[in-house]
């Protein structure tokens, strides 16, 4: 068993996991770990039926999205987080962005959905400190 089924879908036993889903396990993973870690220690940590194959397939993919830095360790490579959780969601903020043409009705309806602490603290980040009166 190499932990995919015939349409490459990830599963643990009964249980199919989605890409997004089994990625998002890999990646706290290697959050929680004091350093860069080879497939085989993520297979380890996250335990299970998952074959090595399909993990190392998962940090391959994670990797060429960016998401991972590796290098060589032995003949297997160690992966470690490219950024924190914070620099994550910045990510996800500004590839959400980029997929609307019109970014500047995006922003201005990400701001109007702020709350006023939020939109206080991102004035603040920007330099200016003016009142608006909303």
């Amino acid at each position: 068993m190499d932990g995919h089924d015939r349409t490459g879908i990830p599963h643990e036993g009964d249980r199919r996991l989605a890409n997004g889903q089994r990625e998002a396990e890999v990646v706290a993973v290697l959050r929680a770990a004091s350093g860069p870690l080879t497939p085989r220690e993520v297979l380890e940590r996250i335990g299970g039926d998952l074959a090595y194959s399909t993990v190392v397939t998962i940090l391959t993919r994670l990797y060429e999205k960016d998401v991972l830095t590796r290098a060589a360790h032995g003949r297997a490579f160690a992966y470690a987080p490219a950024t924190d959780e914070p620099g994550f969601a910045a990510r996800k903020m500004r590839q959400a962005m980029e997929e609307v043409p019109d970014r500047e009705r995006v922003l201005t309806r990400f701001v109007d959905d702020l709350s006023s602490r939020d939109e206080a603290l991102l004035r603040r980040l920007l330099g200016g400190d003016l009142d608006t009166g909303r």
